[in-house]
Order: structure tokens, then C-alpha cells, then sequence
């Protein structure tokens, strides 16, 4: 019972005697935590973080925002909120559970903007993203083999399909990466039975997974045509691994699947990556005869490089980057709009073929090939006082799907204020996007100019 009341009090009174323990144990400071041995080795711990977002976005062509003509947008919202509830509960046993939601503006409150007239729900849509329990079965030294099993984001690909939010170097993670979000998956999870672990200088994570049926996922399913879109029949069970190879310094493996976005420094870490997500049956599209339907096997891959380390250790400058190619097989003629927390509701000028053009919107998912790259580099330690440093940074997205005319280039150019690393930072992003319309040559997209976006985000995590 004694154990059960400290952890009842963990959240109220354990913070304030905290303040004597930060003293003496700097691996406990800024952590809500409540520790069930005097080594700490058995503990469960909070964390909590808000990603806030103002944004002046140029509108995609005959884009609406509740009904009325939006040249331009600006919107304010929460692009993440989250809390994570976790801790090794055993030497052996690991719980990990987080809660949260993503995209809230006054466009997306839960269920969304009802265009009949009548009241909408403004409930925030907030969720469970992980709730998941591992199993560790081997330990010496460094080295580890875990197997776990629930809600998670575990999974293959690359480190940007299962990427630690709160440790983004860019603005934002290069969502193309999440290849199914929100369509057989909750926002990037699925229900899968894994396993994961470092040994020695490798690091690896395989899992099977339960894909959702896009039936679920809140829109309705995109009816079968010529191009192939998510299958509503003929269920599978999808594949995923990561394999890592660390040069240098191994990353850190505490929660299931987040990987980190820079280290700040903090690590000399250099890593060779590959991946992959396979499942059949996955897509399916009208065959050429009209008639028949055809299914698709999802095949995904990439190989990717990614660097993060210290220039100068007693300045405290850094540099970080990754490049990585990505090849995407989601069937014939599969490709997807995607805007992050779109501004927009509707459209007057819709694409053939595509939905959801409206906006912020870009052709972020397709089949076809990716290359990925960013680089940044953080500058001196105390460059602007007791009031942190800076971090200028750059990303391009390079994507030659079958279904467009003429390669995206998607470009990102920005400056993070470190306040306070990443607990307390402000960033200033600058994103360029192209925008198509109909192509002389059917079920093709062609270019026909571009727009911008600028965004400011406040973060401030625990």
C-alpha cells in the first residue's frame, strides 16, 4: 500500500521536495518523477510538452476557409500537445503510454467544420498514441534485445517514420516518412508485436503490425478508380524493420521507436541506416479493363546517413545533418495531398485524381522516389547571454512520383532560438511548395508556379 500512496503523491508532492533532490542527482533534473528504488534504476516518470503555432500561409488556387475565397491564411494553433506517462517498472519490465493531439486550429476541432450549419463540436480530439509494455530478455553491458507489444510507433522505414517530436531540429519532421499516417494507422501508430534492441555497434527494431482499415480513419474511403488507393478488402498484416549501424556513439533507446531529431551536441553520433515497410494487398485500383480489381503490394525502402555531433566542445557548437533516398511503392498512379494543420477547408478549383488540394496542401505522398536532406548547425553556447543561442538550418524534399509532370522540390529554410535547448525554443520557418494543376496528358499533374508559408513556433517541453 506504502508504494501505491507515494505514487498517488508523486504528482503533487514529490515536485516540491524534488527541488533538494536536483541537488544532489543531476540525472533526475527537470524530470516529474517518482522513483520506486533508492538507486532510481525502477521509477515512472511525466513529461509534458506544447508545440504552439502562428502561421501566414499563401493559398493553394481556389482554396476556401469556412466557405469564403482565401487568397491567404493566417490561423494560430496547437500543432502537437502531449503528455508521456512511463517508467521501468522492473529490472526486466518497461510501461510506456502517451497522450495527446495533433493539428488543433479553428478549422480542426473535432469532428470539423460542419458546412449544413449546425453546431460543431469543439471537444478537443486528444487520444492515446502509445500504450505499450516490453519485455527485456537480454542484458550485458550497453548492448540489449527487448520485445514488446500494444499501440506504438515502432516500426520501420527510417528514423523520421518514428521521430522524437521534441527533439526536431526543423520545424517539423518530413511527414512523407509516416507513409501511412492516418490512413491504415493512428497518427503514425499501429497495433504491432515487436522487437528491438542495440547490440553492440548495431541497433535494430522488427515488427508485425495490424494495419487499421481505412475505413476508420475519419474520411471517407476514396471510391476505386484507375489509381490505386488504400484496399478495402483482403486484409494483411504489415512487415517494418530498421536496421542501424553507429559509427560512433550509440543513440539513446530508453522509450520504444522515438529517435532523436539533434542532439545538440550532447553526442558524437554518425550512423549508417536502412529500412523497410511491406504488406500485400495493401492498395488496389480498377484494372485497365475497366472491370476487374487489381491489388497492390506495398513496398517500401530506404537508405539513409545520418550525422550529429560536436564542432567545438568548449563553445558548444554543433552541426547536424541526414540524407536520405526513399523508394515508394504503394502501387500504380497511388499519390496524396497532405497539409500539415491545413488552414484551408474547401476548394473551388479541385485536381483530378487528388483530394484534399486545398490550402497548404502538396502532393507529399506517392509512388515514385524521395530523396530527403537537412542540415544545421548550432552555434556558440551563450551567444545571446543567459537567453540561449541559435541554430540556422535548411531541408529539401525531392520527390519524383509517377503521377507528376515535374519533380517537387519541397524547401525549408529556418533559425531555432535555443532558450533553453530544446525545453524552451523559438523557431522561424520559411517553407516553398509547388502547386499543379491538370496536365494535357491524362491522370498527370503538371506545375504552375509556387507558394509560401511562414511559421513561428513556440515549444516548451518538461
Amino acid at each position: 500500500m506504502k508504494k501505491y500512496a507515494g505514487l498517488f503523491l508523486a504528482f503533487t508532492v514529490v515536485p516540491a521536495l524534488a527541488q533538494e533532490k536536483k541537488k544532489e542527482d543531476p540525472n533526475t533534473r527537470n524530470d516529474i518523477r517518482y522513483n520506486f528504488n533508492e538507486s532510481g534504476t525502477h521509477y515512472f516518470k511525466a513529461t509534458f510538452l506544447n508545440q504552439s503555432w502562428l502561421r501566414y500561409n499563401e493559398s493553394n488556387p481556389g482554396t476556401t476557409s469556412l466557405g469564403d475565397l482565401a487568397a491567404q491564411t493566417f490561423d494560430i494553433g496547437l500543432r502537437r500537445t502531449r503528455i508521456q506517462l512511463f517508467g521501468q517498472i522492473t529490472d526486466r519490465v518497461f510501461l510506456y503510454t502517451q497522450f495527446g493531439m495533433n493539428n488543433f486550429n479553428k478549422n480542426n476541432a473535432f469532428p470539423g467544420y460542419n458546412t449544413n450549419g449546425t453546431p460543431s463540436n469543439r471537444k478537443i480530439a486528444a487520444f492515446f498514441h502509445d500504450a505499450v509494455g516490453e519485455y527485456e530478455v537480454h542484458r550485458q553491458g550497453t548492448s540489449f534485445v527487448r520485445f514488446g507489444a500494444g499501440l506504438t510507433i515502432v516500426g520501420g522505414l527510417s528514423r523520421f517514420s518514428q521521430p522524437s517530436i521534441g527533439t526536431i531540429m526543423t520545424m517539423d519532421v518530413p511527414v512523407f516518412a509516416q507513409a501511412t499516417v492516418d490512413q491504415t494507422d493512428e497518427f503514425g501508430r499501429k497495433l504491432s508485436f515487436y522487437s528491438r534492441g542495440q547490440l553492440g555497434k548495431f541497433n535494430y527494431r522488427v515488427d508485425i503490425s495490424d494495419p487499421f482499415p481505412i475505413e476508420t480513419n475519419g474520411s471517407a474511403p476514396p471510391a476505386l478508380n484507375v489509381n490505386s488507393v488504400f484496399a478495402q478488402k483482403k486484409h494483411k498484416k504489415q512487415f517494418q524493420g530498421l536496421f542501424i549501424y553507429n559509427i560512433f556513439d550509440a543513440e539513446d533507446n530508453t522509450t520504444p521507436g522515438y529517435m532523436t531529431g539533434t542532439y545538440l551536441g550532447k553526442r558524437r553520433v554518425l550512423n549508417l541506416e536502412a529500412g523497410f515497410i511491406s504488406q500485400q494487398n495493401a492498395t488496389w485500383r480498377r484494372a485497365d479493363n475497366g472491370t476487374d480489381t487489381t491489388y497492390n503490394a506495398m513496398n517500401l525502402w530506404s537508405v539513409a546517413a545520418y550525422l550529429d555531433m560536436p564542432v567545438n566542445k568548449e563553445k558548444g557548437t554543433a552541426v547536424s545533418s541526414y540524407l536520405g533516398y526513399f523508394q515508394t511503392d504503394y502501387g500504380q498512379g497511388y499519390l496524396r495531398y497532405n497539409g500539415l494543420m491545413n488552414p484551408a477547408t474547401g476548394t473551388t478549383q479541385p485536381l483530378p485524381g487528388v483530394g484534399g488540394t486545398q490550402g497548404n496542401a502538396y502532393p507529399m505522398f506517392g509512388t515514385g522516389s524521395v530523396v530527403y536532406a537537412q542540415v544545421g548547425y548550432k552555434l556558440a553556447d551563450g551567444l545571446l547571454g543567459d537567453q540561449g543561442t541559435l541554430q540556422p538550418y535548411a531541408s529539401l524534399q525531392h520527390s519524383a512520383y509517377d503521377r507528376l509532370g515535374r519533380d517537387m522540390n519541397l524547401y525549408n529554410l529556418g533559425l531555432n532560438w535555443l532558450i533553453k535547448s530544446h525545453t524552451a525554443k523559438l523557431s522561424l520557418n520559411y517553407e516553398n511548395r509547388p502547386i499543379y494543376k491538370a496536365s494535357s496528358t491524362a491522370n498527370m499533374l503538371t506545375t504552375s508556379g509556387r507558394r509560401g508559408a511562414l511559421i513561428l513556433q513556440y515549444q516548451i517541453s518538461i
